[in-house]
């Protein structure tokens, strides 16, 4: 099971991050954070081929009109606009209810003498099972002028980023203004719609091919927040002489013909549609800020179109595959590595994808998921460190139970904090042995009941344990009466010779004690050797699969075992034999008698050992 942790994992965060962004509440962020990108890159550069005729505070303040303004004013627009060299006109206003018949006419009969000219409907559809579709009146209907839909689709949060490019209703499409702008440009046709068949991620109009994202729909490649496209009042385009501005009374400027000798919409695209806020017909953007009319809206999407810049989405599975294998190297090597670097290179990584993101949206129109990213990998930085933590505990308490018998407390937790002192498999390490041995303790536990052996070598053991710890060594193991002790590992000790040989001499002083109590208790004692070696050991986990075993094997272990028992040959005050190479370490801190250059079995050249006395 753990060897598939990794992968179990991976997939979780994977499953989780799916989950959450089929809710709103991270969907919107998401949309926020892709909307960023937009307000990072700014503004960019549009052709001088669309003009936005706009409904504002102007044209009512200049018109002095109600809404919804005679048509006459609009067929007298479409004059206008004409006489200005306009390549197309487009009405983001709906005519789909009836006004003066003979003004539904007129404007019916103006756009067909021009035949440049599309009208505005609308698909309802606030009801599933009752979905109404607005038709221009049946004037305009029956000049056979051309006509879209205007429906604005908002996300969750209110924002337009698609554009509809067609809106299924029954078996037929109904196409929006943009589109229909593609399919009229060269003329305006009767049957211009009957011909377009949606193909895979594609909507071919009038030899344009306008690609799909999802569905029905194509991200706007907004190219800048609103008013970006140039904007002329409704008003001044219809203010010519033979038009009297109520609100201008005395101060008539027949504002048209400067329009005309400006030349501003010759061969133009024109959209004409309401500014105004209350209107609304105003939605948010990308971009932010204020509020961007509806006509501007389509105007993106035809300049967009023009342009063919269209914005890109990534393929989701194999941006899936990419997280995939992203959050696994993460999940090894945030296991790998210390929280603290972990979350530096988090912080690196949440950093690279933003910036990686806007790289490819400016560069390549590409969008990549930003949120979901980031959320995938905080979330295997968390689950990685609560594993981290996890094993660290269980770690920490496998060598609190292992050692904390055996080691001084300080050394524990020194050990704790630094685990790398447990090596498994061994290591080469330069440490002092200590060896101790109960003389003749064969022939002391044949003259006693076991009972009493078993009590005075608990007593006697307890002593030499604590006194093992308290010079901070670690008890390696008991051999029946004989103690194994080790200096310098697993934590390191700055003199782990001295601190055996003062261990040595400690467990003479308790050994001392010991035996007057048990003489005064009319208790038989006995008497130790003691032998140091200092040199290199493989020191680590020597032990089996079930058992760990924290010990120390070479011939620095064999010559301390061997200098113990030359306690029998070279008698000592103290009983302790030290080897030449511990006296290195300690040579000016210890008082030490020669005794003989010796050599012991398993060695080929002879070693030099003394007697320890005392510290200096």
């Amino acid at each position: 099971m753990k060897r598939f942790q990794p992968l179990i994992f991976t997939l979780a965060v994977l499953i989780l991050i799916k989950i959450l962004f089929l809710g709103t509440f991270f969907k919107t962020i998401e949309y926020n954070a892709q909307d960023s990108l937009f307000k990072l890159r700014g503004a960019i550069p549009i052709s001088d081929s669309i003009v936005v005729v706009a409904l504002d505070d102007n044209t009512f303040s200049a018109t002095q009109k109600q809404w919804p303004f005679p048509r006459e004013d609009h067929a007298k627009l479409i004059e206008n606009l004409n006489l200005a060299g306009a390549r197309q006109i487009i009405f983001d206003v709906e005519f789909t209810e009836d006004s003066n018949p003979d003004s539904d006419s007129l404007l019916a009969e103006t756009a067909k003498k021009w035949n440049n000219v599309i009208f505005a409907g609308k698909v309802i559809n606030d009801d599933p099972d009752h979905i109404q579709v607005l038709t221009p009146v049946a004037p305009i209907l029956d000049s056979k002028a051309a006509w879209g839909v205007v429906n604005m689709t908002p996300d969750i949060d209110g924002s337009i980023r698609n554009y509809e490019t067609f809106v299924p209703v029954a078996d037929k499409n109904y196409y929006p203004i943009g589109v229909a702008s593609f399919g009229n440009m060269r003329i305006n046709q009767q049957d211009w719609d009957s011909h377009l068949k949606p193909e895979g991620s594609l909507l071919k109009v009038g030899g344009t091919e306008i690609k799909l994202n999802r569905g029905n729909r194509t991200l706007i490649n907004y190219h800048g927040p609103a008013g970006t496209f140039p904007y002329v009042s409704y008003s001044s385009v219809i203010d010519d002489s033979a038009t009297v501005m109520p609100g201008q009374l005395g101060a008539e400027t027949d504002d048209f013909y400067g329009l005309l000798d400006s030349g501003i919409f010759k061969g133009k695209i024109v959209l004409v549609g309401m500014t105004l806020v209350d209107a609304h017909d105003t939605f948010d953007t990308p971009y932010g800020g204020a509020q961007m009319p509806g006509v501007e809206i389509h105007a993106n999407f035809i300049e967009m179109v023009r342009q063919h810049g269209y914005l890109n989405t990534v393929n989701v599975l194999l941006y899936t595959l990419l997280e995939f294998a992203l959050i696994l190297a993460l999940w090894f090597l945030f296991k790998k590595i210390k929280p603290q670097f972990s979350v530096i290179i988090l912080i690196i990584l949440i950093a690279a994808q933003y910036f990686g993101a806007f790289f490819l949206f400016k560069n390549a129109n590409l969008l990549i998921p930003i949120v979901q990213t980031v959320i995938a990998l905080i979330l295997i930085y968390a689950v990685a460190l609560v594993s981290h933590y996890i094993e660290t505990q269980k770690e920490k308490r496998f060598i609190r139970n292992a050692f904390q018998q055996y080691m001084a407390p300080e050394l524990v937790k020194q050990l704790l904090e630094s685990p790398d002192g447990l090596k498994y498999g061994g290591s080469l390490q330069e440490i002092t042995v200590l060896f101790s041995d109960i003389r003749s303790f064969t022939t002391y536990s044949e003259n006693h009941k076991p009972e009493e052996t078993v009590q005075i070598l608990k007593e006697y053991l307890t002593e030499m344990v604590e006194t093992i710890k308290a010079n901070r060594g670690i008890v390696d193991k008991f051999v029946g009466d004989e103690i194994m002790a080790l200096y310098g590992t697993p934590i390191k000790l700055e003199n782990h010779a001295l601190a055996a040989c003062k261990t040595a001499l400690d467990m003479r002083e308790r050994l001392t004690l010991l035996q007057q109590r048990w003489a005064a208790d009319g208790r038989e004692t006995f008497e130790i050797g003691i032998g140091v070696n200092t040199g290199t050991a493989v020191i680590g986990n020597l032990g089996s699969e079930q058992i760990f075993d924290f010990t120390a094997i070479g011939d620095t272990i064999n010559l301390g075992a061997r200098l113990e028992g030359l306690n029998k040959e070279y008698p000592n005050d103290k009983h302790i034999i030290i080897s030449e190479f511990t006296l290195e370490h300690v040579k000016d801190l210890v008082e030490v008698s020669y005794l003989d250059e010796v050599k012991v079995k398993g060695k080929n050249k002879s070693v030099k050992v003394y007697a320890l006395i005392s510290i200096k």
